[in-house]
This record gives structure tokens, C-alpha cells and sequence, in this order.
């Protein structure tokens, strides 16, 4: 683990040295429980990126209470987990390189542009570390498998909470508030591998660990920054934290051991700051 301390600039400037070929994304705000968050987000990121406007997207995951414009209405309710596995298989259908599948519950406290400015510093991050060759990447054609914003505060990973001194933080591992994922590094890791566990807790986890595994960088950008409301719709539905987190534990174990907390506690505090871009 590294952490600099050495200052950075607040919000480094936004415009590359040499072009960049611009992702494809598809910004997909999940939707159940209350229609005024996915509505009041979608109006946000609307707002703030009219040239992306078309492609930010409400998908009602068969609410009781429906979304309010939804994209698509399910005629199930899949769960995070396999709402990520339908989006990330209808963004590839859309003709998208890139899902962002962001929870309701959040705010973005960046300035706008917001999809815009998430695309181009991805773009940067992964030109940054391309040019370090093998010890930066490892050959992913400077492209970045899971980007993140950092947040506000976070309970359960550290590695994301907000530090302003630097640009971005390369980690082991994401949460999955506000991924921006490539759908090629899902494609070749396996997808979202979450059939037995559809309600989705730790399928973040494992998904960007397996990209970490395989040579895809995974970064947290600490001038891109959200606040989340922490289970603001799982807590309304009786019974389902502790059915989530029955099977997170059964889901983790078959894939790290029964000492998997042990690991993603030590993955957690595995990153690498950097202070330029």
C-alpha cells in the first residue's frame, strides 16, 4: 500500500495532451423503492450532460411503486445483482463500451459535466498508466476494467472515501455504488457471476477483484465524488439485509474461503495514489 501525502490539484485540468477516443457509455440508474430518487438523479445527469442525455436511462426492476420514465419496466425483480447482469448485456446490445450502473440513492458532488467529465478522465487514467508500461497496466490497451467515484464517506471500503490531495487510487477492489465498468473486461472475467446471488451483495466485489486479478486496472477517482445514502431502499423492504447478507456469506466463502472477510479486509487496504494526471 502507498499513500502520498504530496499535494494535488483540486480538479486537474480536463483536456488530454493527445486525443482520446471517447467511451461509448451508458448510464443506467436502478429503480425500487422510492420513484423521486432514480427520477431526480436521471434529471441531474441530464442537466449536466445534454450530449449524453439520451443515454441515461431509468430501469424500473419491476417496483411496486413504478419509475417515473422509465427506460424499461422488468417483469421481475432481478436484484442488483441480476439487474447488473441484464444492463451489462443490454448496454452491449445498445452498441455501448461502457456501463455506469448507479444506484438511486446517490448525488454527485462534482461540478457538472458529470458523464462527460467521468469518461474523459477514465480515458486519461488509463493513457497514464499504459504509458508506464507493464508495471502500470498489463497491456490492456490503456484501458481502465472498473471505474469508480469516490464517495463522501463510506462505512465499508476505505479505499473509497474522498481524499482531496490526490487524482486517482488504484485498488483491488470497488463497492458497487457507481461503477463504470468496460464491458470487455466483464466479457473476458465472466460477467457478473451472480446466479447464486441475485440480490447482489459482494457480486461488486468479486466482479471488480476479478478484473484486478486478471491485468484490468481498477481505480477510484478522487475528483470525481458522490455522496450515497446507505441502503436507503434495502431497509424498506422487511427481511431483506439480513437475506442479502445470509447469502453474500455463502456467495464469498465458495469463491475466497471461509476467511473471506479476512481478505477483503486486507484487498481493501491495497492501493497505489496518485497525485498527477
Amino acid at each position: 500500500m502507498t499513500n502520498t501525502n504530496g499535494p494535488a490539484p483540486p480538479d486537474a485540468p480536463d483536456t488530454p495532451d493527445a486525443p482520446v477516443l471517447p467511451p461509448v457509455i451508458a448510464t443506467v440508474i436502478l429503480h425500487y423503492g422510492d420513484p423521486a430518487l432514480a427520477a431526480n438523479l436521471a434529471a441531474a445527469l441530464r442537466r449536466a450532460d445534454p450530449d449524453h442525455a439520451q443515454r441515461v436511462l431509468v430501469l424500473d426492476n419491476a417496483a411496486p411503486r413504478p419509475a417515473i420514465g422509465a427506460w424499461r419496466r422488468l417483469p421481475d425483480n432481478l436484484f442488483w445483482g441480476g439487474a447488473l447482469a441484464w444492463c451489462l448485456d443490454a448496454a452491449r446490445d445498445m452498441g455501448c463500451t461502457h456501463l455506469w450502473f448507479l444506484n438511486n440513492d446517490i448525488s454527485f458532488e462534482t461540478r457538472p459535466p458529470l458523464v462527460a467529465r467521468a469518461a474523459l478522465r477514465m480515458a486519461r487514467i488509463g493513457a497514464a498508466l499504459a504509458a508506464r508500461g507493464p508495471g502500470g497496466t498489463s497491456g490492456k490497451g490503456g484501458r481502465v476494467g472498473v471505474y469508480a467515484p469516490a464517495v463522501d464517506r463510506n462505512p465499508y471500503h476505505p479505499q473509497m472515501v474522498r481524499d482531496a490531495r490526490i487524482q486517482y487510487r488504484r485498488v483491488a477492489l470497488v463497492d458497487g455504488i457507481a461503477p463504470l465498468i468496460d464491458l470487455e473486461c466483464a466479457r473476458e472475467v465472466g460477467g457478473a457471476d451472480c446466479a447464486d446471488n441475485p440480490r447482489g451483495y459482494g457480486v461488486d466485489v468479486w466482479l471488480s477483484l476479478r478484473a484486478h486479478r486478471a491485468g484490468w486496472p481498477v481505480v477510484v477517482d478522487h475528483q470525481l465524488v458522490v455522496r450515497h445514502r446507505y441502503h436507503t431502499t434495502a431497509r424498506s423492504v422487511d427481511g431483506f439485509m439480513d437475506a442479502a447478507a445470509r447469502a453474500e456469506h455463502e456467495y464469498m466463502t465458495r469463491r475466497l474461503g471461509p476467511a473471506w472477510r479476512d481478505e477483503v479486509a486486507r484487498l481493501q487496504h491495497q492501493w497505489i495514489d496518485e497525485t498527477t494526471l
